[in-house]
């Protein structure tokens, strides 16, 4: 991927050269579609401040079920003009866990039809009238609120201006077309038959590829149609490539997402491959459909701008309409040809580049991530002191408690702690700084308390290396005394484990609050018991010197990693409310 990049970015810079130099007028269309783009990217930018995670709350409400997730992305599509912004949001929800597969399939199928509104708003309105004198105001009052200190005002700006660019370049492209239909012909290039539809729906793929916009590549087409610089069928064979052509969006997208976000390209690259095959395979019945309905509408013969609309969205209608009953089947496959990878070292799996895009996603990955790691967690410290994960959580009582009085075979601590929970540690570290360097000092405190936590789970991970090597020796023990004080520890640990587990799954959090206030009471009193019995048993010489040093600083850590758990518990289950 990287050589390919390397290599497409000076190919286009040469094609672009070259055709300056050849052709002046083919600077301003260039021009065009450069504005355009800026304003799209300024578009997408202003909605996603102005929404102040409205939009995230709202996708997260609307795709329990498919209908649902499929209406969330045309209305969305439809107002915001963005597929892009979308398919973006959907991918870093689906990493973060928000959403599922199917979802956000419904999604990418409702976005699809949305994004067709491009195609009608330039069809039908856009090539009427003079753009450019309201781009201008636009542009003026944008700029003058983006430098607004209002966070409102500021993301209303970019909105304004971004529209006010996309309005500009559309009338540049128009413009350039107009000026170039002097000096060359470019339907002198025109193509029928299978071979034209064929070759001009690749060139739609690559238009689209290069500038990552479906909507950028209509708005060539449509202008070039306007001013008779391509004929009506080479217009409908790049409409459809540009369909293919926009899925890099998702692909780019998923590049730093995980399974699940690769699962959602192959989906939508699955469902617009398919789509085009239906528009090409059956484009006479469809051009019977748009004649029928541009009479029925009672468009001119000549019209072909708003024909070239209806047929866009006619073959993405279709496309939903095959495509959609499949959703599940498609699922399956796409899990089967993409399953997890299972990798001995464990990896992150919510905080991802991907998740970014999104301030609430972002948050919401966090704290999945740190709850994660909090499960993967409970193995070390069962290994910690001599136990499997299920005796830990599950099945050794106090009295079944002292059979456990030897080393697990081939399972040191140390080694648990390389291989499940070290990479991720550090990995959530690094997001945390990422999160704040992008969101800025108003996100990081609630972003900061899940790093808190997870430090003070690093922490209990600490007391309990430190308290393993006295452990492992003392409960295997002929001396009843420091072996029964060693098993009060472990049992300490083994309730305090239990207890948040308890936490972590009640549904009320006035009752969790409860919970861990009288657990952080018991742990304390827990301590305070245990260093009256080690008092008494040196006083009845009933364990030796260094036991009792040793079993003293064993107590402190035993007691340091309880209360590190709760305070971890406190931030994880109680002090922020992640739901969205």
């Amino acid at each position: 991927m990287r050589l390919l990049r390397k290599i497409l970015l000076p190919a286009i810079l040469l094609v672009l050269a070259y055709a300056f130099w050849q052709n002046s007028n083919f600077k301003q269309i260039s021009a065009g579609v450069a504005i355009f783009l800026f304003g799209m990217l300024a578009l997408e930018d202003g909605f996603q401040r102005l929404s102040g995670g409205m939009l995230e709350r709202f996708l997260r409400a609307s795709t329990n079920k498919l209908w649902k997730s499929f209406n969330f992305g045309l209305i969305v599509t439809s107002l915001m003009q963005t597929s892009s912004l979308v398919s973006v949001l959907t991918i870093s929800f689906l990493s973060a866990g928000l959403i599922e597969l199917t979802a956000g399939i419904g999604i990418i199928f409702g976005a699809n039809i949305g994004t067709t509104a491009t195609a009608w708003l330039l069809a039908g309105l856009g090539l009427k009238v003079n753009l450019s004198a309201y781009s201008m105001p636009m542009m003026v009052f944008g700029i003058i609120f983006v430098f607004q200190k209002s966070k409102s005002l500021k993301a209303f700006g970019w909105v304004l201006a971004g529209v006010g660019f996309i309005f500009m370049g559309i009338q540049n492209m128009k413009e350039g077309f107009d000026v170039m239909r002097d000096t060359i012909e470019l339907t002198a290039y025109a193509m029928n038959g299978l071979a034209g539809l064929m070759v001009f729906t690749l060139i739609g793929i690559v238009a689209t590829v290069i500038m990552q916009s479906s909507s950028a590549t209509l708005i060539l087409i449509i202008t070039a149609l306007a001013t008779s610089q391509i004929s009506y069928e080479n217009a409908l064979a790049l409409s459809i490539g540009a369909n293919v052509g926009t899925t890099i969006t998702a692909i780019i997208g998923s590049l730093g997402a995980n399974i699940e976000g690769k699962r959602l390209a192959g989906a939508h690259l699955i469902f617009n491959l398919v789509t085009a095959l239906i528009a090409i395979a059956s484009i006479k019945y469809l051009l019977v459909a748009v004649e029928w309905i541009g009479n029925y509408m009672e468009l001119a013969p000549y019209n072909y701008t708003l024909r070239l609309a209806i047929f866009h969205t006619l073959f993405n209608v279709i496309g939903v309409i095959v495509v959609m009953p499949f959703t599940q089947p498609m699922v399956k496959f796409l899990k089967k040809i993409m399953p997890e990878k299972a990798i001995r070292l464990k990896q992150p799996k919510y905080i991802l580049d991907s998740v970014l895009e999104s301030e609430q996603a972002t948050k919401v990955a966090i704290h999945s991530e740190s709850v994660r790691l909090f499960d993967l967690s409970l193995k070390v410290i069962a290994n910690g002191i001599g136990l499997k994960k299920n005796e830990l959580t599950k099945t050794i009582d106090k009295e079944t408690l002292p059979l456990k009085d030897k080393p697990l075979d081939g399972i040191g601590i140390n080694e648990s702690y390389e291989i499940r929970i070290k990479y991720i540690f550090s990995a959530i570290f690094e997001f945390v700084i990422k999160a704040r360097e992008k969101f800025g000092s108003n996100s990081s405190h609630s972003i900061q308390q899940y790093s808190l936590a997870v430090r003070r789970l690093a922490f209990c991970i600490k007391e309990i290396k430190h308290l393993n090597k006295n452990l492992m020796t003392y409960i295997s023990s002929d001396n009843l005394v420091i072996k029964g004080g060693y098993n009060y520890l472990r049992w300490s640990i083994i309730d305090t484990v239990r207890e948040i587990y308890n936490v972590k799954y009640n549904k009320n959090q006035g009752t969790r609050k409860q919970m861990l206030k009288d657990l952080s009471k018991k742990v304390a009193s827990d301590n305070k018991i245990m260093i009256k019995k080690i008092e008494r048993a040196i006083s009845e010489n009933s364990i030796t010197a260094l036991m009792s040093t040793s079993l003293v600083t064993d107590t402190e850590y035993s007691n340091r990693a309880c209360q590190n758990l709760i305070e971890m518990a406190e931030i994880l289950f109680i002090g922020h409310n992640t739901k969205i």
